[in-house]
């Protein structure tokens, strides 16, 4: 589930920020800053198991997408499959979240909110899904074609997803926040497309959200050392047209400023001394 950053490592390196979407200017509201969540032996057990749950949930709810179907029907699915599984559901009730999944569609960048909307032919929609076993949270999203989709909507899926797969591809003890960020935004602007600065991956573990920010453009060496040990989501957001973005009347659905085509995926890893484990990877 993408965030706003609580902290700035591009313009602000160690200060904790806050946005304010209508105006897109992040103010500084201190300099403490939180700490790593590191996890023993017992925990990354757990972990597993609810990575596992997840993305055998996102799969199953990834097959039911097809013209005609509603959001909601998708997010009935997952919420029986996580609770047929022994997984508690992750997003709702979360800061008063209202569904299972953030179904994002098109030009939505994160948080769409399960309903009546029909998918149509050419769609392309972001499952995002989080889930809780043991009281530790698992984080994940795919973006899926509906139908027959553009060339574009295409190219745009395939860059988030090597996006993310570049970015895990840095990730091991000793690495920078920076780096992971450098790596996103590298690959989004090679191929003519814009990260969302605004929104960002996140530090996640005994709550869905925490230190630290992962952001989707960055510089590498610079920002937090990840330590082995402790959880990361890494969410590349990737626009086809500008990083704008602006809040819908709902309160929760992010889109793209301009409706261009966004699209998300993200996965929960482990960090170890020389690599990580992707626990959301089946």
């Amino acid at each position: 589930m993408g965030c706003f950053p609580l902290i700035d490592y591009v313009t602000h390196p160690k200060k904790l920020i806050s946005y304010n979407l209508r105006s897109s200017v992040p103010s500084i509201i201190s300099s403490t800053m939180p700490r790593f969540q590191i996890f023993n032996e017992e925990e990354i057990a757990s972990l597993r198991k609810g990575g596992r749950i997840l993305h055998d949930c996102l799969e199953h709810v990834a097959a039911l997408v097809e013209p005609g179907v509603t959001t909601g029907f998708l997010d009935s699915m997952a919420e029986t499959f996580i609770r047929d599984h022994g997984g508690i559901l992750g997003f709702k009730g979360y800061q008063g979240f209202p569904a299972t999944l953030c179904t994002s569609v098109n030009d939505v960048c994160v948080h769409g909110i399960p309903g009546l909307q029909e998918l149509k032919e050419g769609d392309i929609i972001s499952i995002d899904c989080g889930v809780i076993l043991d009281g530790l949270n698992t984080d994940a999203c795919i973006t899926v074609p509906v139908g027959v989709i553009s060339p574009q909507a295409q190219s745009l899926m395939e860059t988030s997803a090597e996006a993310l797969k570049q970015a895990i591809a840095v990730v091991k003890a000793g690495t920078h926040v920076g780096d992971i960020s450098a790596t996103v935004e590298r690959v989004a602007r090679s191929r003519g497309f814009a990260p969302i600065r605004a929104l960002t991956g996140h530090g996640l573990g005994t709550t869905l959200h925490q230190y630290p920010d992962i952001p989707n453009v960055g510089t590498a060496k610079t920002g937090p050392v990840l330590p082995a040990m402790t959880l990361i989501a890494i969410e590349p957001i990737i626009s086809a047209g500008s990083d704008a973005i602006a809040e819908g009347d709902d309160g929760w659905a992010i889109y793209a400023k301009d409706h261009a085509l966004i699209a998300h995926f993200e996965h929960t890893l482990l960090v170890r001394d020389g690599g990580n484990e992707v626990l959301t990877a089946g």
